[in-house]
């Protein structure tokens, strides 16, 4: 077996696509990685929100800003932007996002490793 992987998000094993937005999953050795794509208007509460069942996000997410500029409004009240060259770690608390500007925003995921 080799010890060296490549692997292009062109080929991702798994692919969600909703209105306006695209999340490609690519599974490496011990760890999963998604590549998010969200248009201008894209908002999670208005596109993502109806297939979730739930009015926000309660996901975590940790990843890192490739492009363009988004916003994540907590429950709480709290505001995050979250702008190119930018990791982050977005807790469990329920959060709302979306895409500011008139450019996609991309990011990259680390995910929960890839089932055995």
């Amino acid at each position: 077996m080799s010890d060296t992987i490549v692997k292009g998000f062109s080929e991702a094993d798994q692919v969600r696509e909703f209105p306006l937005g695209r999340f490609e999953i690519v599974h490496l050795s011990g760890v999963s990685l998604g590549r998010a794509t969200y248009q201008p208007g894209w908002k999670w509460s208005v596109h993502n929100a109806p297939s979730a069942g739930t009015a926000l996000c309660h996901a975590p997410h940790t990843g890192l800003v490739l492009s363009g500029r988004a916003v994540v409004a907590y429950e709480d009240g709290r505001v995050v932007d979250l702008l190119p060259g930018e990791a982050f770690q977005i807790s469990s608390v329920p959060h709302d996002s979306w895409v500011v500007g008139d450019q996609p925003y991309v990011s990259l995921h680390v995910l929960t490793p890839p089932p055995s």
